[in-house]
């Protein structure tokens, strides 16, 4: 035997020499098992030591880089804090001098990080198959396209009011468009990379410009959410609030624009783009935050299944979906034309809302739990292999879904502690506690569907031999397994008899697929030991049904709150009972995270949908 294989399987295989060797249960493990060797080879815990002394290091880089992001970070949003309160000493010139100078530092490093890896393009270099998806990029695409159109518009009312403007509003555009083209450029050609050399310098430029792409969606929000406060602030006289003191928060420049049916479109067209600017700019986060993390990471053996679009079989839930889509766009335009018209009409308005809005998470949360039954019964391994995107996908929709958890409580609160309660705020109750409930279950299906093996197994795991346990007595492995298949059955000659484990005797089988993977050593089908409701292919064909359904609703509740139909704002209840400024605050910091929140739940449920 070669050292570094471990002890003999067992005594007879011990004595019967070479082949029989080669005929037991350890010449058939893994070859990454067979490559590690046995705990008691004494060759293994050898480079243990280096190892760990190699790893401090990398991780005192990683503290020292996060530390310097999060500096850098707080840093941005106290100007920006300082800019929204009217602080003395700090204007909006001062805040966008240090966004465009972040800007220029982080094309400087993505400018020398690409020169460097084409002067050495033909060193072949670990990537993560996991990161950076040709889907996830062509969408981030989309929406850097959206934002090169923004900053156009913003270049055009800086012309129109440049006489009363400083040069540096003319500067942040035209600087912020040239960093969503070098960034785009550098995310598709980079964002798989697994950095291994100048690890303590890239891991300094990747965390800032995960910060500089935060900051500047920070900056997104601020602007979008005081431009909606302003249109709450006028429309809740409406509603009968007028105990409410109205004081709008307006920066308009103080000259005026020629011509002004042109200034006043492109004003109101900035800020109908701002969503998805802000989707960019979270989006470049993460795909750069996933490029920190693997810097110096070891590449597993683990490969990931490559993903395919399929839209065969998926038609009753892509016609719900799109159902769901047609009559959300239809109830945004009619509430955004009826709201702050008069109480009457406000009122309609958000009954509307809150019963599309109640039918729909009934749905969802609906198909949630048919998904997550399927799963229970259908009791299959998960892939627990070290995935840095895929835990941060999880963590993102359990982190955003607070946002959303916090509103929705404030409501339930403010509901069943109002002294009065106009009739339209009791459709509020049930809608707030769907909220919570649906994002509950789809965190769920989707975290689990994510996690799952894929269902197709690649060649070389095809052709492994794995070790299973059959129950009955000692008996020769061509008796034993008649179904194993041809492969399986010379792999043992006939006559030999294997090691007993726990009352049965141990064979070999030749995985096939799954059917045969489930299928027992004695012949009985799986589905005659396991009896499933579903099987095979209809099985996934009502989970692709359920993630198409639930991607086009997660994109339909991503349109009212990011162009302005936002009933936390109108619904006037809670700002009574909280207070009108601790409820706006709660308001404005929760609705960017449940916005986000929908777009990167529909991503999630389109990989879930390619993955099935």
């Amino acid at each position: 035997m070669h050292e570094g294989q471990g002890p003999p399987a067992s005594p007879q295989a011990a004595q019967g020499g070479p082949d029989r060797v080669t005929s037991g249960p350890t010449a058939c493990l893994p070859p990454q098992l067979l490559a590690s060797g046995s705990p008691t080879s004494p060759a293994s815990p050898a480079p243990r030591r280096g190892a760990v002394r190699a790893s401090f290091p990398q991780k005192l880089a990683e503290a020292l880089s996060s530390q310097y992001g999060l500096n850098v970070f707080v840093a941005g949003l106290l100007f920006l804090l300082a800019w929204a309160v009217h602080a003395s000493g700090v204007g909006k010139s001062d805040l966008l001098c240090f966004l465009s100078a972040l800007m220029l530092l982080q094309l400087l490093w993505m400018l020398w990080y690409v020169g460097r890896s084409s002067a050495h393009r033909r060193l072949i270099r670990p990537k993560d198959t996991h990161a950076g998806a040709r889907w996830l990029r062509g969408s981030i695409t989309l929406f850097a396209a959206i934002t090169i159109i923004l900053g156009c518009l913003k270049i055009g009312y800086f012309v129109g009011f440049s006489e009363c403007l400083s040069a540096t509003e003319g500067v942040f555009p035209v600087t912020h468009a040239v960093h969503t083209l070098l960034q785009v450029y550098f995310l598709w050609g980079h964002a798989k990379d697994i950095i291994q050399s100048f690890k303590t310098l890239e891991r300094f430029g990747v965390i800032h410009s995960v910060f500089t792409n935060l900051l500047l969606w920070a900056n997104s929000v601020l602007n979008e959410s005081k431009h909606q406060l302003n249109e709450h602030k006028e429309r809740l006289i409406t509603l009968g609030f007028g105990n409410i003191t109205i004081v709008l928060d307006d920066h308009t420049p103080p000259c005026n624009c020629t011509p002004p049916a042109l200034c006043s479109a492109i004003s109101q067209g900035i800020y109908y783009l701002y969503p998805f600017n802000i989707e960019y700019q979270i989006l470049a986060s993460t795909m750069l935050y996933v490029l920190w993390k693997n810097v110096g990471r070891k590449v597993d053996s683990h490969q990931h299944q490559e993903m395919r679009f399929r839209f065969h079989g998926v038609t009753p839930g892509s016609a719900l979906g799109l159902t769901a889509l047609a009559t959300t766009i239809g109830v945004v335009v009619v509430y955004l034309i009826r709201i702050g018209r008069s109480k009457t009409k406000s009122e309609s308005a958000l009954i509307m809302f809150y019963l599309y809005a109640i039918v729909l998470l009934m749905l969802m949360a609906a198909a949630g739990l048919v998904g997550i039954w399927i799963y229970r019964v259908d009791e299959q391994s998960l892939d627990e292999s070290k995935n840095p995107a895929r835990k941060l996908d999880a963590d993102l929709l359990v982190g955003t879904a607070s946002g959303s958890w916090l509103i929705s409580w404030g409501s339930i609160l403010a509901i069943l502690c109002a002294e009065s309660r106009p009739p339209y705020t009791w459709y509020n109750l049930p809608y707030s506690i769907l909220v919570v409930l649906e994002k509950y279950i789809q965190n769920l299906f989707i975290i689990e569907s994510v996690h799952r093996e894929p269902e197709k197994l690649s060649e070389d795991i095809r052709t492994l031999r794995v070790v299973t346990v059959c129950n009955g007595d000692t008996t020769p492995f061509a008796s034993s397994c008649p179904k194993s298949g041809p492969a399986a059955g010379a792999g043992a000659p006939q006559g030999s008899k294997l090691p007993p484990v726990a009352n049965g005797n141990m064979c070999l089988s030749e995985v096939g697929s799954k059917e045969e993977e489930e299928r027992s050593c004695e012949g009985v089908p799986a589905p005659a030991l396991c009896p499933h409701f579903l099987q095979g292919n209809a099985q996934r064909r009502v989970l692709r049904n359920i993630a198409a359904f639930l991607f086009l609703c997660n994109i339909s509740l991503w349109i009212p709150p990011a162009f302005g139909c936002r009933p936390e704002y109108d619904n006037g209840l809670e700002e009574i009972v909280f207070g009108f400024e601790p409820w706006i605050i709660v308001v404005n910091l929760a609705i960017p995270f449940s916005i986000f929140y929908r777009m990167h739940a529909a991503a999630s449920l389109f990989e879930v949908y390619c993955k099935i």
